[in-house]
């Protein structure tokens, strides 16, 4: 499934992905490619990221860490994820 993390100061990854697990306000969640559609609210927590060669921007690379369960990590204070037809788009803060 496709991903793109945006933040209001640049457009932190644009990637294919097997899974993404986020700190949704009502608890974390996952989602798998085929996922229904969903719109959520996130909270203050780590979004991580599941995927095969994930290539990240070295001018936003600082902000990303790497999981000790090999994915993927993003701290996030806030944001919004929409997942539908297998893209999922997160807005944070």
């Amino acid at each position: 499934m496709k991903l793109e993390i945006v933040s209001p100061e640049a457009i932190l990854l644009q990637a294919d992905v097997n899974s993404v697990y986020v700190p949704g306000i009502n608890g974390d969640f996952q989602m798998l490619e085929n996922h229904a559609p969903i719109v959520s609210l996130l909270q203050k927590g780590t979004i991580k990221i599941y995927g095969e060669d994930i290539d990240i921007d070295k001018s936003v690379k600082d902000k990303f860490i790497q999981g000790d369960d090999k994915g993927t990590w993003l701290a996030i204070e806030s944001g919004t994820i929409e997942m539908s037809d297998n893209k999922v788009i997160i807005l944070v803060d």
